[in-house]
């Protein structure tokens, strides 16, 4: 059974192809794998963009239900996720999301003036959500969990805009074939939410892309996925 998408999930699909945000044909990946697809978020890049993508993020998080205090997103790429996405969830989120903050953390600590590394909301004694654009290894993530356990707050989740459902360890048994977000939700015990999935991708983009390409896609999943 296909994947039910949302209204939101699929604007942004529109919008992801539309700026080329989201390509058909063969990339070689960070990791050395040949994707017959590619996705790069940094394309949301005009105002109209940046104003549905950040509905996507806020549409996707209210329907999770968490709750949280804080938005942190990683520099560099979080950092503008962070704050528009505040500022979507303030829109159209009611009354509870209007004092929703974000943080974000600079690369190198500032040692003069306030001094530190976190810019925005303080994170001691809060819930944290961290948003980013994708989870290809958990790095960054896992980066962002140190940052935010040394500043004394708590993650509570995590959300991306693209599951790839992509396996980390391809020599793993059939059993423990994971892909980065299973890793991350299960080794700190948190949600990881994301706006679309692969599932997503190929379900709705049926007939819109040619046979040739999905073909691909799924073959690149039978090999790669979870």
């Amino acid at each position: 059974m296909s994947p039910k998408i949302e209204d939101y999930q699929k604007n942004f699909l529109d919008l992801a192809i539309e700026s080329d945000a989201l390509r058909f044909g063969e990339f070689t990946l960070k990791s050395g794998r040949k994707s017959p697809y590619f996705f790069n978020l940094g394309l949301f890049n005009t105002g109209k963009l940046l104003s549905n993508l950040a509905t996507a993020y806020a549409l996707a998080i209210i329907q999770s239900g968490l709750k949280f205090d804080v938005i942190f997103g990683p520099a560099y790429k979080g950092i503008p996720l962070a704050s528009i996405v505040c500022v979507k969830l303030a829109e159209i989120g009611g009354t509870k999301y209007e004092k929703i903050k974000y943080s974000f953390n600079r690369k190198e600590a500032k040692d003069h003036g306030e001094g530190g590394s976190i810019v925005g909301a303080a994170l001691e004694n809060q819930k944290v959500l961290i948003i980013d654009d994708v989870m290809t290894a958990g790095t960054a993530i896992n980066e962002a969990f140190d940052i935010i356990k040394s500043n004394n707050g708590q993650v509570i989740g995590c959300i991306i805009a693209l599951d790839r459902q992509e396996v980390v360890n391809t020599d793993a048994t059939e059993d423990n074939r994971q892909s980065a977000t299973q890793v991350i939700s299960k080794k700190y015990g948190i949600p990881v939410l994301s706006i679309v999935s692969l599932s997503n991708i190929i379900s709705y983009l049926d007939g819109k892309i040619t046979p040739e390409e999905k073909k691909l896609i799924e073959n690149y999943r039978s090999t790669y996925g979870c």
